[in-house]
């Protein structure tokens, strides 16, 4: 979805079209669900939480400031609805983990495990914006409350503390 029909489908839905809402949970509602269940115990825990945060969404939606990205508003609100237990270390299952071209969905989802397992949520959740759901730096820090160079220090420590991780298992 491009910006200008998602901001179309964001104004619409603000004045009441519950048709275009639904075609924003549609699109919205697997990535919020990756994105929680990686500061979720369970899988029951990241439904509930995506949920919630779609009520709320409906709700506050006459009060979005369109100077920020919809997902960036969104993504916020699902974290405000977590509930507040530590995410369990187990892994995403590989239809729920991002893909990229240059890795095969085993390597993908023993990046994401290792993630959980040596990064503190607020960092693995930081790699998920930028990398799995292509936020920007600045995005990112909006949607985890976190100031720019946080975010930028977060990921350069995460990658590098992921390559020494990797690079171990490998010996």
């Amino acid at each position: 979805m491009h910006d200008l029909a998602e901001q179309d489908l964001v104004e619409r839905a603000a004045n009441g079209c519950r048709q275009s809402f639904a075609n924003l949970v549609e699109h919205y509602r697997d990535r919020l669900f990756r994105f929680l269940a990686l500061r979720c115990a369970n899988r029951e825990d990241a439904e509930d939480a995506v949920q919630e945060a779609f009520v709320a969404a409906w709700r506050y939606l006459p009060s979005y400031n369109a100077r920020w990205r919809f997902s960036t508003w969104l993504y916020r609100i699902g974290l405000r609805n977590l509930p507040k237990a530590r995410p369990a270390s187990e892994p995403l299952g590989d239809h729920e983990a991002p893909g990229t071209d240059a890795l095969g969905a085993a390597e993908i989802d023993n990046l994401w495990r290792l993630a959980r397992e040596h990064l503190s949520p607020d960092a693995c959740a930081a790699l998920w914006l930028r990398y799995g759901e292509d936020m920007s730096i600045r995005d990112t820090a909006q949607t985890l409350s976190r100031s720019v160079p946080w975010v930028k220090v977060s990921l350069l420590r995460s990658r590098r503390q992921l390559a020494a991780v990797a690079d171990g298992a490998r010996s």
